[in-house]
């Protein structure tokens, strides 16, 4: 079988009248007072993918009893996501999660692991207000749901919100809210990540540097730059470099290209991403005789996006490795920042000899593509690989979902 990373599309329950009824009673005892009666009905509707159900699910979030609750936010998160998540184990565009949280492992797996399917108000609320539940596990799971299904913009009433998770009592939560802020890059948290950067606890020290970079807050270079010097290597030195690269501001050159010969991988492939970010124009021969020269696939993928970034046609070489487990995401997250002006060069690879490749193309297509691109994907309906056809056909759900 092929290492697509395919996710599966939910289907709706096709209901006759006698049927809608039936759910419609199910619907009816999430208000009933007894426990096992909503958890029941929860139950039912989780299987049904019951999905116009989502606004009348979410006020169980905050339902008396843990169970309910856990099980509200996982049946609400199961509306989105394409594929089920398995927090115990790795499979494609899903990291490993050490917690076990299904909740973080979406969260974890990228804007492709969702469908973008509209948020009703009544489920951000309702997510946003279990932030502050006293069951761990409850919150926890809350606020990485939020951060999964969510769509941007984020109200000022939720922002701040957020913002306020970044002092929460619970370090845990306090990282998550950091996590959450960068995703959906919310600007107006700098000063709260600026404080958090000096947290007590490393975790939320080095999300808040981490997301200080997806929000862009150029305020925080000098800032970063003392982080990097401080730690120079291991997690704490990457955050800061990673801050540092997403910003990509011209003053930290001189620290990119110093850190492009860094004996950490990790620390190389950053400085990549941040002279490609910086749209220096003088760094391309470097980026261009240090790719040729680099013993990691993970950084050379990084140059590739650099030189990208920097006006070079690198599309074919970022194509080529797209058919790597390992390599996947990052690619997919590479492309998925290029965005829509890179997808006519992404045609082209949907007839490649390589099934992965085809299909790996086509999802990324409905990522970034458009209506434009539908029968090119479309072609792919009749492909001699299943996995194909079927990367082929969500791909095409996306693009009319957006």
């Amino acid at each position: 079988m092929t290492n697509i990373f395919l996710l599966t599309l939910s289907l709706l329950l096709g209901a006759d009248g006698a049927t809608q009824q039936r759910l419609d009673d199910v619907v009816r005892n999430l208000r009933n007072p007894d426990y096992r009666a909503r958890l029941e009905a929860l139950r039912t509707l989780r299987e049904a993918k019951h999905v116009d159900a989502i606004a009348a699910i979410a006020p169980l979030i905050n339902d008396a009893g843990d169970e309910i609750q856990l099980e509200a936010i996982g049946t609400e998160l199961s509306f989105y996501l394409v594929d089920p998540v398995d927090a115990r184990r790795r499979v494609a565009l899903i990291v490993e999660s050490r917690r076990g949280s299904t909740a973080e492992a979406a969260f974890e797996s990228g804007p492709l692991a969702v469908w973008p399917r509209p948020v009703p108000p009544e489920l951000t609320d309702n997510l946003l207000r279990a932030v502050d539940d006293g069951t761990a596990q409850v919150r926890h799971s809350a606020i990485y749901a939020l951060g999964t299904v969510a769509r941007s913009p984020f109200t000022e009433d939720a922002t701040q919100q957020l913002i306020k998770a970044l002092d929460h009592y619970d370090p845990v939560m306090r990282a998550a809210a950091a996590r959450v802020i960068g995703r959906h890059r919310l600007t107006a948290a700098g000063p709260a990540l600026m404080k958090a950067v000096n947290d007590s606890q490393e975790p939320v020290r080095f999300a808040a540097m981490r997301a200080l970079g997806d929000i862009g807050d150029q305020t925080a270079v000098q800032a970063l730059t003392k982080q990097l010097d401080h730690y120079r290597k291991g997690e704490g030195a990457w955050s800061a470099l990673d801050g540092l690269a997403k910003i990509g501001h011209a003053s930290s050159v001189p620290v990119f290209k110093a850190r492009l010969v860094d004996r950490d991988q990790f620390l190389r492939r950053a400085a990549a991403e941040g002279l490609g970010r910086s749209g220096d124009p003088t760094v391309v021969a470097l980026l261009e005789t240090a790719i040729g020269t680099e013993s990691s696939e993970m950084v050379r993928i990084a140059m590739a996006f650099a030189l990208q970034k920097l006006g070079r046609n690198y599309i074919p070489r970022l194509v080529e490795s797209v058919d790597s487990e390992k390599l996947a995401p990052q690619i997919a997250g590479y492309l998925i920042e290029l965005g829509p002006p890179v997808a006519d060069s992404l045609v082209p690879h949907l007839k490649d000899p390589d099934a992965t490749i085809r299909g790996n193309v086509a999802l990324m297509l409905g990522a970034i593509g458009s209506e434009t691109h539908v029968p090119a994907v479309q072609a792919l309906a009749k492909d001699r690989d299943r996995d194909v056809v079927r990367a082929a056909a969500r791909a095409i759900e996306r693009i009319k979902m957006r």
